[in-house]
């Protein structure tokens, strides 16, 4: 090869990664393009909803019936104001938090268990199903009699909401753990405490994550119906509160409010989500 050949092949090797590297450059400026795009669209929207709400308010439909967006800010403004907001709203996270983390260790241990242990699986799945048939809500008021309406009840009914759904994940990928894979890594020469960190955890993770982003929203779910059915505090006692004493502004603050923090947790799995993608 010539010396000038060797320097075009050189000169060609050197622009292909800033070649792939404007390309990256463009790829992301069209995403952010588009993400912005996309929550411009969404602002006005909701802009839109708001406004219309605003003036159908009091000349077409009666303020009772559907209250206003200025009305349910300024009862926000005095719920945070006099600490009503974050002494409620602190109640419903508390007992959501705990009752996620308990529920969610208690599926992946029972989950993994059973799923691993066909015998002990075959035995104790009817008595599970069953459980999970019956209506949470039917029992609230059995938790409250044992428990009260305090903390410990609210607790119980969010971790009985988020164990079977991570329970059933968490069962389904330990039964799926393929058996070829654990074959070949055996003839290899794998103990079992290797076979389980290095196959059957890995592949059983997936499904605990899936599991663990449905449990999310619905410890939520789990802690509000219960303190709506009986609690001196919490969104959801708030919003029971308003709505028996015909607080229409109210009522729709305190769903403002279960709204906002629903978003934030759907925010809050997708970035644990695409944390975990880019772990897997």
């Amino acid at each position: 090869m010539s010396t000038a050949a060797a320097v075009r092949t050189t000169a060609q090797t050197m622009r292909a990664p800033a070649i792939d590297t404007d390309h990256d450059t463009r790829y992301r400026r069209k995403q952010r393009t588009y993400r912005l795009v996309v929550l411009t669209i969404r602002i006005l929207i909701v802009a839109a909803l708001l406004g219309a709400w605003q003036m159908l308010s009091g000349p077409v439909i009666d303020p009772f019936w559907v209250s206003s967006p200025q009305a349910i800010a300024d009862r926000l403004v005095e719920w945070t104001r006099d600490g009503t907001l974050a002494t409620n709203a602190r109640a419903t996270l508390l007992a959501m938090a705990i009752g996620l983390v308990l529920g969610s260790s208690a599926g992946i241990v029972t989950g993994f268990l059973l799923g691993r242990n066909r015998f002990l699986g075959d035995v104790f799945n009817p008595f599970i199903i069953a459980m999970n048939s019956l209506p949470k809500l039917a029992l609230a008021p059995l938790f409250i009699l044992w428990f009260g309406i305090g903390l410990q009840s609210k607790v119980i009914m969010t971790a009985l909401v988020c164990f079977f759904l991570v329970f059933y994940n968490t069962f389904a990928g330990a039964r799926d753990t393929d058996a070829e894979l654990l074959g070949v890594v055996t003839v290899l020469g794998a103990n079992g405490r290797q076979r389980l960190l290095k196959v059957i955890l890995p592949q059983t993770m997936s499904w605990i994550l899936t599991g663990l982003r449905l449990a999310v929203p619905y410890s939520l779910v789990g802690a509000v119906v219960s303190e709506i059915t009986a609690s001196n505090e919490g969104l959801g006692h708030l919003l029971k509160t308003s709505a028996n004493t015909f607080d229409t502004a109210g009522t729709f603050a305190a769903i403002a409010v279960l709204v906002v923090v629903a978003l934030l947790l759907n925010i809050a799995v997708t970035r644990a989500e695409g944390l975990s993608s880019r772990w897997k």
